[in-house]
């Protein structure tokens, strides 16, 4: 089947490069002509374990193939995914302003006979019929056209993983014809086949982000109340997950999510409710623990840190990405920085990225150690397994007083107490 990407990001890259490994044809098409050259030789432009092998792979048996230009692919292709972002705007809005231009630039040149137009991209509901009346205001006479929605679920870090092994696969349509070529197309893949309406589809993609979302802010709600009460919020949530009703997953407590996906997609979620007169509060309060936590990190640090200078592990949004958008770090470092605090941080993929924003306002190491040297303080952003198994005796030589600061509880209090460090971490009694 020939299929084509519009847009080489998380989502579009990824799932192009996998659908090219089961055989496809797949186009992918960019609006930036470096990018593009630098894909086609190879290079994926993202951290994302795994990624370069598999575009490579596909690239050399020519079933992947990058494009500035629409009227390369759209002709060919049976199907169309659109996977581009969709950035909040400054009131949480979803802005869809690529996603609209692009349906124009599809209409444009769809062939003769019937192409699905499919949406990747997270998109508030009733926006995939806004797609359709474009397509169809755009298209000839001699096109038949279907829009679904086909939501993706991978998270950055194991985006190859999650491609190939969805817990479920979910098309919606108004179209049977979209549903069978989706359905065929996705054969390959296993998980549960949800079927169902466009809104539906585009609600189980906020829904599920909200969820998840929402579990990590209760964890974070439960470990403040662990820390002014001398509990363990680790002991507590893995009691609480032991419940088959509730699960271990997503709730571990720290300094909160970030991401391309739950900020925004929470942040929408409140304003399609503000829209539609649904009562949003519970994922307001989601979205105030979550600003909470990483202010109460910060309190931590202008409390116990004597001095100015701080050592920081960490800066993407997670382990396993270079990705920094809504990244608890940048918040934490911009307030530290108001304060007057001088950092030096290390993050095994994220740095580039971060220098382009807060370029030389911090410094940045070329390993963890030294980040420390004459610190007054250790601070942990990112559970990077890098960190986890770090040479903790050197870290105290090279700091100028024992204290870590860990915002994602990687270390065993005990552990720390007997090395002789100062550790406060989340939710947990403090070593002193």
């Amino acid at each position: 089947m020939t299929i084509t990407f519009i847009g080489h990001g998380y989502v579009g890259l990824v799932t192009a490069c996998v659908f090219a490994d089961f055989g496809n044809d797949v186009w992918v098409i960019g609006r930036t002509p470096e990018k593009i050259e630098k894909l086609k030789n190879g290079d994926p432009l993202i951290y994302e374990p795994g990624l370069a092998e598999l575009l490579q792979k596909n690239l050399r048996a020519d079933r992947l193939h990058f494009t500035l230009e629409y009227d390369k692919a759209i002709p060919s292709s049976e199907i169309i995914f659109v996977a581009v972002g969709t950035p909040p705007k400054e009131n949480g809005e979803a802005d869809l302003s690529t996603v609209f231009h692009v349906a124009e630039n599809v209409g444009k040149y769809l062939k003769k006979g019937f192409t699905v137009v499919s949406c990747k991209s997270t998109v508030p509901v009733g926006s995939n019929l806004e797609v359709e009346k474009i397509l169809n205001h755009l298209k000839s006479d001699h096109s038949e056209v279907a829009v679904a929605s086909c939501p993706e679920f991978l998270r950055e870090g194991t985006a190859i993983y999650d491609t190939l092994n969805p817990d479920r696969v979910v098309v919606g349509s108004n179209s049977q014809k979209a549903v069978d070529k989706l359905l065929e197309l996705h054969k390959p893949l296993p998980g549960e086949r949800v079927i169902t309406d466009l809104a539906s589809a585009e609600i189980i993609k906020y829904a599920s982000n909200a969820m998840l979302a929402t579990k990590i802010s209760f964890a974070n709600l439960i470990s403040l109340y662990a820390e002014k009460t001398g509990g363990n919020i680790n002991i507590i949530m893995d009691a609480v997950g032991f419940d088959n009703r509730i699960g271990l997953r997503f709730l571990d407590a720290g300094i909160g999510y970030g991401g391309s996906c739950f900020p925004k997609d929470v942040m929408a979620l409140i304003n399609t409710g503000q829209q539609i007169g649904v009562d949003t509060s519970l994922l307001d309060a989601v979205e105030e623990i979550n600003r909470e936590v990483q202010n109460n990190f910060i309190e931590k640090v202008k409390k116990n840190v004597i001095g100015k200078n701080i050592a920081l592990w960490g800066l993407s949004f997670k382990p396993n990405t270079d990705d920094i958008r809504f990244a608890p770090s940048l918040y934490i470092i911009k307030n530290l920085l108001q304060d007057g605090y001088k950092i030096t941080a290390y993050d095994p993929a994220a740095m580039e990225n971060v220098k382009k924003i807060l370029k030389d306002e911090i410094n940045y190491a070329s390993d963890p150690y030294e980040t420390t040297k004459d610190a007054d303080a250790l601070c942990i952003l990112t559970e990077w397994n890098e960190f986890k198994q770090a040479d903790l005796h050197k870290v105290k030589l090279n700091l100028k007083t024992p204290l870590i600061i860990d915002g994602r509880n990687i270390y065993q209090p005990h552990m720390l107490k007997q090395i002789g460090f100062k550790y406060i971490s989340t939710g947990r009694k403090e070593v002193l």
